[in-house]
């Protein structure tokens, strides 16, 4: 790849992508699709069928389960090689991730283990922390826990009052404080613990032990869903940690804290859409046996329109996961390259997607919630019964739009990450948004168009950047600082953003897969596409207006008003024809086939 061709952080609205740059799921080589089918046989195997005791948390299931999925290196996929892992890349710890999904709670232990458990000591630990703690963890001997949410600090986490204070004798720090929402408490031996020492104003960070002894536990909190995952409070009583055991810098727990839950939003929308597919084969499966007014309810045009959406949905999510994926594992090399250490190379090109990372984490949970709720529906009353895995999988997914950060915070961090770049230098928003303005004032192209899909679906792409940089640039100029206290207006433009980059990620992927693919063996997608597309454009739209009724006035907002209609116009098709002709594929498979 070309230099040029490198994409960086938030430049996706105002950089053109070419497709061929773009890793896709269809790339997966040997190895990758090896580990995932490892993966699958786990749960399918190990976790299924044994569900219901996991969700009555049987003493000691959850931690055999820990331990075998330890054994087959599942735990240890993105811990390199000298710490017991396999050292593999981000693209291929996602793609774990994805398929672990599937495993309903039991999927939120293992994250939290392998994610905010374990990546903290491995990316800010010293050499003797990472030396004694990572391969434990990596193994499955030992099983890891993240305190950082407090009674009161949820959003606001450096607000916590967890508090430390080194000992007469200098050789430990007695922690006092209390944490809650816990997920792995009832079974965690290692604890990243976050607290502030003396009157600091920023957390730091603190391996703690339970052998450390201080520690007590309330009961297993009692949960809408994800009742097999272990979430309890955990109260420091006079704990002492030695004084090696601090974690990065002092008063840079904040930064750890920031981050880890990075990684942990992209991969939370890659166990989403994990989930999503497992969902979806339920509900074919149940629509191709259900039978009513003498044949299968997979036949009628209610249900076929819910399963094309269910995959429309998952297919252009996932498209944006492995996208930025890539782009993460670019954004490494490139450091690494530089001459700068794995570890830390590893944090700042995650941290440069960030953005990126919070539009998949809101777009991945909310296409979940989309999913388990049309399944539940497909399935009828039967969904409604616990009989069923759809009951299960509704109450499951619901976390995921509070887990790594609600995504009201990630929607509003969104507009603020980019902004901030722009205000740094880093990425040039304001040149490209003054170029949309002065358009708006130009005669509109009035020509025919391409007939081409792509081509078509390229142009609107552009334009759907064109009417994100035109509200958030008339937005950031007109209300300039009162911009961060209004929370509705920043969430239309994350909407607006949202929508943009999962749209060309789509794009992206269709026609790379095109160019390698005879027409006809991919009609479906080309669908996909189409119908992504034109659903977005209204939606778009819809943010738009309601973005800039809320701040522009008079002939500023008429002239808004008609670039945002000519930035959404559609071309228009048999929307119907096209969902059925995804749906039909489906059934026929009796499974999400892309």
């Amino acid at each position: 790849m070309d230099k040029d061709d490198v994409i960086k952080g938030g430049e996706f609205l105002i950089k053109e992508t070419k497709a061929e740059n773009v890793f896709i799921p269809e790339d997966f080589d040997e190895e990758q699709r090896m580990i995932a089918d490892t993966c699958y046989d786990f749960i399918e195997k190990e976790v299924d069928p044994v569900i219901d005791r996991i969700e009555k948390q049987e003493e000691g299931l959850s931690v055999a389960l820990m331990e075998k999925a330890g054994d087959l290196g599942i735990l240890g996929i993105s811990v390199p090689e000298e710490y017991g892992g396999f050292g593999k890349d981000f693209v291929t710890s996602m793609l774990t991730a994805e398929v672990i999904g599937g495993g309903h709670s039991f999927a939120v232990s293992i994250s939290a283990h392998t994610g905010i458990g374990t990546l903290p000591i491995l990316y800010y630990g010293n050499a003797e922390q990472r030396e004694k703690y990572v391969p434990n963890l990596a193994s499955g001997l030992w099983k890891a826990a993240y305190c950082l949410t407090e009674p009161s600090s949820g959003s606001d986490a450096n607000s916590g009052k967890t508090k430390a204070k080194l000992s007469d004798d200098g050789k430990h720090y007695i922690i006092n404080g209390q944490k809650m929402w816990i997920t792995n408490a009832g079974f965690a031996n290692v604890f990243t613990v976050f607290a502030k020492i003396d009157d600091d104003e920023n957390l730091t960070a603190f391996i703690i032990e339970k052998d450390f002894g201080g520690i007590t536990l309330n009961p297993e909190e009692e949960k809408l869903g994800i009742k097999g995952s272990s979430t309890r409070q955990v109260f420091f009583n006079d704990c002492k940690v030695p004084v090696e055991n601090l974690l990065g810098e002092r008063q840079g727990g904040f930064k750890i804290a920031l981050n880890i839950l990075n990684i942990g939003r992209i991969k939370l929308a890659g166990s989403a859409i994990g989930a999503s597919k497992k969902i979806i084969k339920y509900a074919v499966n149940y629509a191709n046996e259900r039978n009513q007014f003498g044949r299968p309810i997979s036949k009628y045009g209610a249900i076929k329109y819910k399963l094309a959406e269910q995959a429309i949905k998952v297919y252009a999510s996932e498209s944006a996961i492995y996208r930025c994926s890539q782009n993460i594992d670019d954004a490494i090399n490139s450091l690494i390259e530089g001459g700068m250490d794995k570890q830390e190379a590893t944090l700042k090109g995650i941290a440069q997607f960030a953005a990126e990372a919070a539009i998949l984490k809101v777009h991945g949970s909310e296409t979940l919630d989309y999913v388990v709720d049309e399944g539940v529906q497909i399935y009828g009353g039967m969904g409604y019964s616990a009989e069923a895995p759809m009951e299960r999988a509704y109450r499951d997914a619901r976390i995921n739009r509070i887990f790594e950060g609600t995504n009201e915070i990630n929607r509003m961090l969104i507009v603020d990450m980019l902004l901030k770049k722009a205000m740094k230098g880093d990425l040039d928003l304001m040149g490209p948004a003054q170029e949309v303005a002065k358009e708006l004032l130009s005669i509109p192209d009035f020509g025919a168009g391409s007939d081409d899909v792509f081509e078509q679906a390229y142009e609107m792409v552009q334009k759907f950047k064109k009417a994100v940089l035109m509200v958030a640039g008339s937005a950031a100029q007109k209300l300039m600082m009162s911009l961060a206290k209004e929370q509705e207006i920043l969430m239309n433009i994350s909407d607006m953003a949202i929508e943009t980059y999962v749209a060309e990620s789509l794009l992206l992927r269709v026609e790379k897969l095109a160019k390698s693919r005879d027409k006809e063996s991919m009609l479906e997608q080309i669908e996909m596409m189409k119908v992504y597309f034109y659903d977005v454009a209204d939606k778009i739209n819809k943010y738009g207006k309601d973005a800039i009724n809320s701040f522009a006035e008079g002939d500023e907002l008429k002239v808004m008003h008609t670039g945002l209609k000519r930035f959404t116009k559609q071309h228009l098709f048999n929307v119907k024809e096209s969902r059925r002709a995804i749906a039909e594929k489906i059934i026929s498979e009796n499974n999400y086939c892309f």
